[in-house]
């Protein structure tokens, strides 16, 4: 197979992942929590996430932060080290996993609520019955698509659904707060984003 046409076959599998993603009412919820507790109580969102799963977290949370919605990224093994210390009681947290099984995630969902019960865990997974999923407040499915690494192993379908569901949390956040071109720009002073957000201003 040549690189074109397993650019296409890669393409046409990630497309039908995300096209798979199972549309569900706990979207609307995981909204209405991220609403309630930054923007009504004055939290943070605080995402947090393992290997390639963290890096996509950090992503999530930097989004966020340039949206209107404060939010930071937590490490789940510095966690145990003392940067937990980063929560604070009208904080919501968002997790990822995959599996649902990752050890530092479940580790980290005892020691937030052990820090604060109340606190409420969304969480993004491709396996309903983990022990992660049974835990949320939350739970956001990936639809488990296959991996389009040929080992089926690494981390590349699976990423990129947790991304888009990551960008369906931050525009529909985005809308309900009524984020405007004036807020972006005041979070944009360098770069062609901040100039294109002023422009919009104008």
């Amino acid at each position: 197979m040549d690189v074109k046409e397993s650019m296409r076959r890669i393409l046409e599998a990630e497309s039908r992942a995300i096209q798979n993603i199972p549309i569900s009412d706990s979207y609307e919820a995981a909204v209405e929590a991220i609403v309630e507790h930054v923007h009504r109580r004055g939290g943070k969102l605080v995402t947090a996430g393992m290997g390639k799963a963290g890096q996509i977290a950090m992503n999530i949370a930097t989004t966020f932060s340039s949206t209107g919605t404060p939010a930071v990224n937590l490490h789940p093994s510095e966690a145990q080290h003392g940067d937990l210390g980063v929560l604070q009681p009208n904080d919501v947290v968002l997790l990822i996993s995959n599996s649902g099984k990752t050890r530092e995630i479940i580790e980290l969902v005892d020691l937030l609520h052990g820090l604060y019960a109340d606190i409420p865990t969304i969480v993004i997974t491709g396996a309903p019955d983990s022990p992660l999923a049974k835990a949320a407040d939350i739970a956001l499915f990936t639809g488990n698509a296959s991996e389009v690494c040929p080992l089926g192993l690494t981390p590349t379908t699976s990423t990129t659904v947790m991304t888009v569901i990551g960008d369906v949390l931050v525009v529909n956040t985005m809308e309900r707060i009524h984020f405007s071109a004036s807020d972006y720009a005041k979070r944009h002073h360098g770069g062609y984003l901040g100039v294109a957000a002023r422009a919009k201003e104008a």
